[in-house]
């Protein structure tokens, strides 16, 4: 249907259902161990609040995570359910970063930032090398953007082990800070959204992913929010697996031909799959 061989990168089922857990851990396991005593704190509409917890509950220190009181509901129980302490805030009215850094000042926890950190990148881009050692012949490689942490590590380790591979991202249309950016040629930033890709609302990319992007990546290719959901059914019905809004963004622009023409093979990160069933069931 999509007129490529695609071959899926299955983060949907990684440890706390997405990628997240390598960037976390990989930052987590870094710290030393006087300080990660402290505990961690980090902010998060869902998936790098379950990786934070994960791996804090596995370092057995404290872990605080800001999530938006919108957030997927399953995210919220499953962030809950490894120990992890919730505070709530609106992302409308309030800066989750000034609230991450004031928990972090007054309890001396370490900040986990979601995708900015050289730890978090070279995390996610472990994700492209398993990839790699099953399917070293694909001509390119697509993954999700937010933030720009997937999409970076990705690119190091592919063009790393392969220069002449094609790296593109994938983002929705109504959340395009990094498409912007990337035409601008500096960092865009913009206003507040609802796509239905919860996970893909960074409303600016990051200072330490913008660079790389703009080294490695070819383009960033823009998906409606029906060709979103209408991937997310077409993934469950005919591979039979659950993927999220937001981890189904690469598939979409593969599947609805966003492409260029001359590409055969590509390698799609399925970034996560933890969704609400109840909005599953709406669909």
């Amino acid at each position: 249907m999509a007129g490529v061989a695609a071959h899926f990168k299955c983060e949907n089922f990684q440890r706390g259902g997405a990628f997240k857990i390598r960037g976390a851990s990989n930052f987590i396991f870094s710290i030393p161990s006087t300080q990660a005593a402290r505990g961690v704190v980090a902010y998060s509409s869902g998936n790098h609040a379950q990786a934070v917890a994960i791996a804090a509950a596995f370092l057995g220190i404290p872990a605080t995570l800001v999530m938006p009181w919108d957030a997927p509901r399953s995210k919220i129980e499953a962030t809950r359910a490894h120990g992890a302490t919730i505070v709530s805030y609106d992302r409308h009215k309030d800066s989750r970063e000034a609230i991450g850094k004031k928990i972090a000042s007054e309890t001396g926890a370490t900040l986990v930032p979601p995708y900015d950190h050289p730890r978090i990148i070279a995390g996610q881009g472990t994700a492209a090398l398993e990839l790699f050692e099953d399917l070293p012949e694909i001509d390119a490689l697509i993954a999700p953007v937010g933030g720009g942490g997937l999409l970076a590590g990705c690119a190091i380790a592919a063009k790393g082990l392969n220069p002449r591979l094609r790296i593109f991202g994938a983002e929705p249309e109504i959340a395009n800070d990094t498409y912007l950016s990337l035409q601008a040629g500096h960092r865009v930033e913009i206003p507040p959204t609802n796509t239905i890709a919860d996970g893909l609302r960074s409303p600016q990319p990051g200072e330490i992913t913008f660079p790389i992007l703009q080294r490695f990546a070819e383009a960033v290719l823009l998906v409606s929010e029906e060709e979103i959901k209408s991937t997310v059914k077409f993934l469950l019905s005919r591979l039979k697996i659950l993927v999220e809004p937001s981890g189904a963004v690469a598939a979409a622009a593969v599947l609805h031909h966003k492409l260029p023409g001359d590409i055969r093979s590509i390698g799609v990160i399925l970034s996560g799959g933890n969704m609400d069933l109840e909005l599953l069931a709406q669909w």
